[in-house]
């Protein structure tokens, strides 16, 4: 029974009796220890049950842990105010421990209401990034072509409004990739991101290409988000030919570098950005990666800063790939964003796709 319930607890399911019971036994022990040796034990020392009750317990447990400390405190001023050198609990202790159990009793609320207990709160959270991440991950391309993504969230947070879904069609002949960039960043724009992540990676290779992002823009209307719109970049590349299309909704456009001239070439594609209108019409610009062609999608947080035209900063990414071109692009990604977005705050995602 001990055993069942202690599993259930840790688990965020039953009850916190036996935390309350090891909290409200530390208690009296440290108003005991404060009594006989106020020098190593300080009343001040009843804040180590009150935080950890505050990370542990539900409200109304922790109501009841605030009664005994309130109990302890007026107990080791009882006891310390006696003798000719007694000064007892000073009012600084007390505000201490107070403003401590409030920031706690805070936390429990905000846990009850948001549903999740701390025993489960970050192993969610490292979930949901796990799932961020994993739904990112590209498919092997096969030999002569090399493909990586580097995503990089605003300021140093763990979820991003950028991501990347990709799949390979059943005959392996077909590769599919969507770049997006959900309005908003970093954690604001990250939850809504892991849900069109999830959306987007069902309807990627469910549809024909050119219904793709149709779909995606009903999907996004439909939320009836009050900051509801993405851009999105979709590639379709055929692995054997090198022909590809790029269809565009509202997104910033590709950088081809042509490896027989050393030149690159911007791919833009029309459309309008998802989530804004029903009508929304979505068209391509078709092309060819030939042999150590090098293609590059990319989000506007990478090129765009305030006071800074959008064409400088594609020509400042540009400039820093050209360093890639004679020993090419493996493990370029995430030294790209470096070189020419490195302390953005916004996030920002790089997708390159070589022909090697």
């Amino acid at each position: 029974m001990v055993r069942r319930s202690s599993v259930e607890y840790f688990r965020g399911n039953g009850s916190d009796w036996l935390a309350l019971t090891i909290q409200t036994t530390m208690v009296p022990t440290l108003a005991w220890a404060t009594s006989v040796a106020p020098a190593w034990v300080p009343p001040t020392a009843l804040v180590f049950p009150v935080i950890i009750g505050g990370l542990m317990l539900r409200p109304a447990s922790l109501l009841v842990l605030y009664a005994g400390a309130a109990t302890a405190l007026i107990v080791e001023d009882a006891v310390l105010g006696t003798g000719p050198h007694s000064r007892g609990v000073s009012p600084g202790t007390v505000l201490v421990v107070g403003g401590v159990a409030f920031g706690g009793l805070m936390l429990a609320q905000f846990r009850r209401r948001v549903g999740v207990p701390w025993r489960r709160g970050g192993t969610m959270l490292f979930d949901l990034r796990e799932r961020i991440r994993v739904q990112s991950r590209l498919p092997e391309l096969g030999a002569g072509w090399h493909a990586e993504i580097g995503l990089r969230p605003a300021g140093g947070q763990l979820f991003s409004g950028d991501f990347v879904v990709a799949t390979r069609s059943g005959d392996g002949r077909v590769l599919e990739a969507v770049l997006a960039d959900v309005s908003g960043k970093g954690m604001d724009a990250g939850s809504r991101a892991l849900l069109l992540s999830g959306a987007f990676g069902g309807l990627l290779g469910s549809l024909p290409p050119h219904q793709f992002l149709s779909a995606a823009n009903g999907y996004l209307l439909r939320q009836n988000w009050e900051e509801g719109f993405a851009t999105s970049a979709h590639l379709v590349l055929d692995l054997e030919s090198g022909d590809y299309e790029l269809l565009s909704a509202g997104h910033l456009p590709a950088m081809q570098l042509i490896a027989g001239t050393g030149r690159w070439e911007e791919k833009a594609a029309d459309g309008m950005p998802l989530g804004i209108a029903a009508d929304a019409e979505f068209h391509g610009v078709k092309g060819t990666l030939r042999t150590g062609d090098v293609l590059l999608l990319f989000t506007d947080g990478l090129v765009e800063l305030p006071g800074r035209e959008l064409g400088d900063g594609i020509d400042r990414l540009i400039g820093e790939a050209d360093r890639y071109v004679a020993h090419g692009f493996r493990g370029a990604a995430y030294p790209l964003i470096e070189a020419v977005a490195k302390d953005t705050n916004d996030d920002r995602a790089l997708l390159i796709i070589c022909r090697e």
